[in-house]
């Protein structure tokens, strides 16, 4: 009797050890995570051109992973670089530091660039750069402390702030395109000189090698007679060569640059060996799905459309070359939208809908008259930036005024002027946190914004009349979705809404770390 169950119990623990160890297998961190932030994407253009994709694309992406329908980012305004800054450490630019991709220096009253830095001059560039404006961590650097340094960081983008602000602050490389020599660059704050692969990729393959005998066309005649916008009627098919000093400006905006990326991307993971070991390695890359030129839609509906077909061609020879080199199981690819687009530069006035025009300048010179009716002759407005003012802080000490004080004032002034739908003040923007505010909020940053922002009337302009910085007000949705694929991810679509920044902290459950320092999202799942 004994012996019997003696024998039931060694079945027993022997059953628990396998089932134990089955779950274990089928939990097994990745030895890859690919974080793809893809410019600009939108959902409607994604599911328009459809028709034209392969099976290998975003069809794969969409049918086996799991696609979060309606995502979005929880601050505004959103530009590439605070969207890759948010995607990367898993928190808004209240938190994060990056507003936008410039902002005005309060110091020298001048802009500057997001990842500007003299201390570190480029390889093979002229532009200076480093991270040190992003005051938090990022997945990328968590994964290197969590990991003692081991584990693998690289960032590829053709712009210079995708590329460093997704690599972060401990990564092994970022690298971008030269908008002047066409190479792919860095910094010297991640390399001494570029290391021996990427100078030998850059004597073959960078775009400076090709560019006098690249033309860019429809990527077939499907592509060239089809056009998802008939609202003007049937367009030409293009044919776009890439000359003169803006020549690689214009190609980092075309559908040919994602090719670029993933060449590179392909070489970087073979030549640095991401993938080889049972330590996590990551690899943030930055693809583009917007318009030629940054011009508007109607100039270029073919192109935009070349451009998603050819993007859908490079997301599946990806996922087919990483899986084909580390295995279906060990790679996780993370894809998403910066989450805004070039906007429509629309004549509202031809066709009577109400719209205007709000000039910045003229309206500081009329902040002074009156803040001077109030306290005295001065300077009260120092500079003025994008929908932001700048008041004097030195004149308002000198005249004994608190800055509480002249924000109110310069409130109530802003609020009876044609076209302002609202006004903020810092300590409003910092103290408030209703619901009202709180993406106006997150996206506002007391060291690199001004006193009092403006919000302008949709369909009015932001006129700067000394920049001729001229931006349309518009508060338009941009649907885009969040897919997860690989590793063991199981098919499944999601209605709920959800925001971007719980993705870094669903990578970083995924892979066992922690998430970014500042983050406090939940992960997805």
């Amino acid at each position: 009797m004994t012996n019997k169950y003696l024998y039931i119990t060694l079945l027993v623990t022997l059953g628990l050890k396998v089932e134990v160890f089955s779950q274990d297998a089928s939990n097994t961190v990745p030895k890859l995570v690919v974080s793809i932030a893809i410019d600009q994407l939108r959902s409607d253009y994604l599911e328009a051109f459809s028709p034209l994709y392969t099976s290998d694309g975003f069809k794969r992406l969409l049918n086996e992973g799991v696609v979060y329908q309606n995502a979005s980012y929880s601050f505004a305004p959103v530009d590439r670089a605070s969207a890759v800054a948010s995607l990367s450490t898993g928190v808004t630019p209240y938190y994060n530091n990056i507003v936008g991709e410039r902002w005005l220096n309060r110091e020298t009253l001048r802009p500057v660039y997001c990842v500007d830095d003299k201390k570190f001059p480029g390889i093979q560039t002229l532009d200076a750069s480093s991270p040190a404006e992003l005051c938090t961590s990022t997945l990328g650097d968590e994964l290197k402390v969590a990991t003692a340094g081991r584990g693998i960081v690289y960032a590829i983008a053709p712009n210079r702030d995708a590329a460093v602000l997704s690599a972060g602050h401990a990564a092994d490389g970022a690298l971008w395109i030269d908008d002047v020599t066409g190479s792919w660059c860095s910094s010297q704050y991640y390399f001494s000189s570029l290391p021996l692969w990427m100078s030998a990729y850059n004597r073959l393959q960078a775009p400076c090698k090709r560019i006098k005998e690249i033309t860019w066309e429809p990527f077939n005649e499907f592509v060239g007679n089809f056009s998802y916008f008939m609202q003007t009627g049937l367009q030409k098919p293009f044919k776009h060569a890439f000359t003169g000093p803006r020549c690689y400006r214009e190609y980092k905006t075309s559908g040919l640059i994602n090719e670029d990326v993933t060449d590179l991307a392909q070489q970087c993971v073979a030549s640095t060996g991401m993938g080889n070991d049972r330590v996590t390695d990551l690899l943030c890359l930055t693809y583009y799905a917007g318009n030629y030129d940054h011009r508007p839609v109607t100039e270029c509906q073919i192109e935009l459309q070349d451009t998603y077909v050819r993007l859908d061609r490079e997301i599946g020879r990806l996922v087919k070359l990483l899986e084909q080199r580390i295995g279906r199981d060990n790679v996780l690819f993370v894809l998403t939208s910066t989450g805004y687009c070039d906007e429509e530069d629309a004549d509202y006035k031809k066709f009577r809908i109400p719209s205007g025009t709000f000039y910045l300048s003229r309206t500081a010179n009329l902040m002074n008259m009156y803040f001077g009716a109030i306290w005295g002759q001065g300077k009260y407005v120092e500079a003025y930036f994008r929908n932001q003012v700048f008041l004097n802080h030195k004149l308002l000490e000198t005249k004994k005024i608190s800055i509480n004080e002249a924000t109110s004032r310069a409130q109530e002034f802003l609020a009876m002027m044609s076209g302002v739908r609202n006004v903020y003040t810092t300590l409003q923007l910092m103290t408030d946190n209703n619901e009202h505010l709180r993406k106006i909020r997150n996206g506002f940053n007391a060291e690199h914004c001004g006193d009092v922002l403006i919000e302008t009337a949709p369909g009015w302009r932001l006129l700067n009349e000394d920049t001729q910085e001229n931006e349309l007000s518009r508060a338009s949705f941009i649907p885009f979705p969040i897919i997860i694929y690989g590793a063991g991810v199981r098919a499944e679509r999601i209605t709920t809404p959800v925001t971007v920044d719980r993705i870094a902290p669903t990578i970083a459950r995924s892979i066992r770390i922690r998430a970014p320092n500042a983050c406090s999202s939940a992960p997805l799942f």
